[in-house]
């Protein structure tokens, strides 16, 4: 792993790690592959199976699953994604504000034009899709169709750059793309139910992080914006999915007979995006929620060696996202129990030792008897930027020194 990880403090091994993830993302154009863009191939778009869904359904997800990266052959270019670019820029603009990114008005710019030149096309709405074409069990998603996941990070993203720079377009786009979720996406069946669309405006699923995520976008746009029209539809949706919560503090992914699993990324995103709300709102009604979600959390999603699991009931595999999630969800509830930052920083410590590559960047997932080492700029690199970044930023040089090497 390197000489500097034995000899250096922990602090100063979050430290260096972002910097150089942070240089090999920047080395490569913020672009790379996705565990989900098998999709993109030429090869694959001229032969007769991209025109059946179980072929592209399987296609994808063989893709996925193979420990060695055929993408080239496959003529799967490097892509851009906009939610990665999200991350990149929020995670930047933590670095910078502890003096570890140099010239933070030009990372701001660079990521934030990105941004501009990868919204989608033909809407009037600033929103976001991602730079491939999926396939879920029912439809295909074109490549950069707006949905609700994409358009929440990116707008939150701007935000961070509005709340940094006070540059007041940022607040616009991202109050365009609450517009957007509000005016496309919100629903309700005229009863107790009322959700956002995910993951097009058609498909009124019961998905509860985009109903999180949205709920918490609407109201941090309400908080920046003073328009009360975001407000009172964020809170209903919130309050569906707070109410589908089960006894044991756990979420399903959404209320499918096929979306019954219960992930630990998504579940951190529901906690997460509920602590949001509940400060940008006001309103203490979703404690409980968080409460009973993160003791879920905490107690079914980490192995005793500190290890983050996927799923609550089976650990492989461990996937990097999940990995970066059990540092950032910790984080931002670390005001429930001040061991939270102990538990970030066994994760990151079990990360590096498990999931680092000398190249500069983390290896994708770990499976019982193999690894999968290749590098995902979306799934992978932007989100363990960002959750390092959040690392450094939430703990000052007198509470580190408490941890030890």
């Amino acid at each position: 792993m390197g000489a500097w990880k034995a000899t250096t403090s922990l602090h100063e091994s979050v430290e260096r790690s972002a910097r150089i993830l942070f240089d090999y993302c920047k080395k490569n154009d913020w672009a790379g592959f996705d565990p989900y863009d098998a999709l993109n191939s030429r090869l694959f778009a001229i032969t007769p199976f991209s025109r059946s869904k179980i072929c592209r359904i399987l296609f994808t997800q063989i893709m996925k699953r193979l420990p060695v990266n055929i993408r080239p052959l496959l003529s799967v270019p490097k892509g851009q994604n906009p939610k990665a670019i999200a991350l990149f820029l929020a995670g930047g603009i933590k670095l910078s504000r502890l003096g570890l990114l140099d010239q933070v008005e030009n990372h701001i710019g660079v990521m934030t034009e990105r941004l501009v030149s990868l919204r989608s096309e033909k809407t009037p709405y600033w929103s976001w899709g991602y730079n491939f074409p999926w396939q879920t069990r029912t439809i295909l998603v074109p490549r950069g169709t707006p949905n609700l996941v994409c358009t929440t990070f990116a707008a939150n993203a701007l935000l961070d750059a509005y709340e940094a720079s006070r540059e007041s377009r940022y607040l616009i786009m991202a109050a365009s793309a609450a517009e957007y979720i509000l005016n496309e996406l919100y629903w309700t069946d005229g009863g107790s139910v009322s959700c956002f669309a995910y993951p097009l405006p058609s498909s009124r699923t019961k998905v509860h992080n985009a109903n999180f995520l949205g709920s918490a976008l609407l109201c941090r746009v309400y908080r920046l914006c003073g328009d009360e029209k975001f407000i009172e539809p964020a809170l209903k949706v919130a309050r569906y999915s707070a109410s589908m919560q089960q006894d044991d503090g756990s979420w399903y992914y959404g209320e499918l007979p096929t979306q019954r699993w219960i992930d630990n990324f998504h579940t951190g995103y529901n906690l997460c995006a509920l602590k949001s709300l509940s400060q940008s709102s006001g309103t203490s009604e979703f404690a409980p929620n968080i409460n009973s979600g993160f003791n879920f959390y905490k107690e079914h999603f980490f192995t005793e060696d500190g290890a983050p699991k996927y799923f609550h009931d089976r650990i492989y595999p461990i996937d990097i996202h999940s990995v970066a999630q059990s540092i950032i969800t910790p984080l931002t509830l670390n005001d429930r129990d001040m061991d939270n930052i102990e538990l970030a920083y066994s994760v990151f410590r079990w990360a590096l030792q498990n999931m680092w590559d000398e190249s500069g960047y983390f290896h994708y997932q770990i499976h019982r008897y193999f690894k999968i080492k290749i590098s995902y700029l979306r799934w992978s690199q932007s989100w363990m930027l960002l959750a390092l970044s959040t690392l450094l930023e939430h703990c000052d040089n007198t509470a580190l020194g408490t941890h030890g090497n």
